[in-house]
């Protein structure tokens, strides 16, 4: 649906879809491969026409083999190509994880700079779809404590497109996360041209002067929710989309929690080991003495996401957003 000129009503999923028919349209370099891209699209449509577009020899139909993936992205990228490979979900990764860890993240430094790897590794993740076993997990964290990989979290349509041609032109490994949530959840206005949207830089998406929400990918609309719903109580939030988890936005982080001195952490991802404790001690780094209560941590439990009955319990709400900020107003 056409909005204004220039302008398209996309979903998240779409506004992906864009960018990777922008990238393989004005850059020859620019190489798609992936389990099922192909002909099939993909498991959520993501790629779906790009290979009937630019050829097989673009998009390309994989094997099976996450390490084989990413391992042969890896030798495309430092031989003068720019792969972007899809794993079908992020629970799927984890095989490819020792390609990651040891390859992608360090041939800058082994190098010494000789040779990058503008390589990026796009994953739909998280719960809320109904997805059996492995299909939902948010395990970020794993890859933001790995120096050499930047990670993306979009909420927001035109923000994936703008970003995800930024990680296509980076010369440097991209980890980008798109929440299956929200890929067909909203549409929002999404210029219908190429365009970039800054690496290592959150978004304010709603101003207020009382409490600080941090959130990224879906639990930023639970954010918002939950923001509403305090505003009518008479406490007003930041809500901040953090939009890139590596690098992070440590100014706008900083600037927010010593106004409002009190924080709520929203991520969908285990309590344990979550990218919620790396901020908290952003903020006992740069706000200690702003604080004027405990940070609360709205998140998953410690348990692999569960199956579909339980699935909704397991998700942070709005409703339980509202609680942590009940505390932290009341501390």
């Amino acid at each position: 649906m056409q909005t204004e000129k220039g302008v398209s009503s996309l979903n998240l999923v779409q506004a992906v879809t864009e960018a990777l028919a922008y990238k393989l349209e004005t850059d020859e370099d620019v190489i798609l491969l992936g389990e099922d891209i192909g002909k099939n699209g993909g498991v959520f449509r993501a790629t779906e026409g790009l290979q009937a577009t630019f050829g097989e020899d673009r998009v390309i139909d994989t094997p099976l083999s996450e390490s084989g993936i990413i391992g042969s992205a890896v030798g495309m990228a430092v031989s003068g190509t720019k792969p972007v490979a899809e794993m079908q979900f992020l629970g799927f990764i984890y095989p490819a994880f020792e390609q990651i860890m040891s390859h992608v993240t360090r041939i800058r430094m082994r190098t010494m700079g000789h040779y990058h790897v503008p390589m990026v590794i796009r994953a739909p993740y998280g719960a809320g779809i109904r997805a059996p076993e492995i299909h939902s997990d948010s395990t970020e964290a794993l890859f933001t404590h790995m120096p050499g990989i930047k990670v993306i979290c979009p909420s927001h349509p035109a923000d994936a497109k703008g970003l995800l041609i930024a990680a296509i032109e980076d010369p440097d490994p991209v980890l980008f996360l798109e929440s299956m949530r929200l890929y067909r959840s909203t549409k929002a206005p999404v210029p219908d041209e190429g365009y970039r949207v800054e690496i290592g830089k959150a978004k304010t998406v709603a101003e207020g002067d009382d409490v600080t929400l941090l959130a990224w990918g879906a639990m930023v609309p639970v954010a918002e929710q939950a923001a509403q719903a305090a505003a009518k109580e008479g406490v007003s939030c930041d809500v901040i989309d953090l939009r890139t988890l590596f690098p992070l936005d440590r100014a706008c982080i900083a600037e927010s929690v010593q106004k409002t001195g009190r924080v709520v952490i929203v991520h969908e991802a285990h309590a344990t080991g979550g990218f919620g404790n790396d901020l908290i001690s952003l903020i006992n780094d740069t706000s200690f003495l702003y604080m004027k209560a405990p940070i609360e941590r709205v998140t998953g439990f410690d348990v692999p996401p569960p199956l579909f009955a339980l699935e909704d319990h397991y998700l942070p709400t709005p409703e339980r957003v509202e609680r942590a900020i009940a505390r932290v107003m009341t501390f």
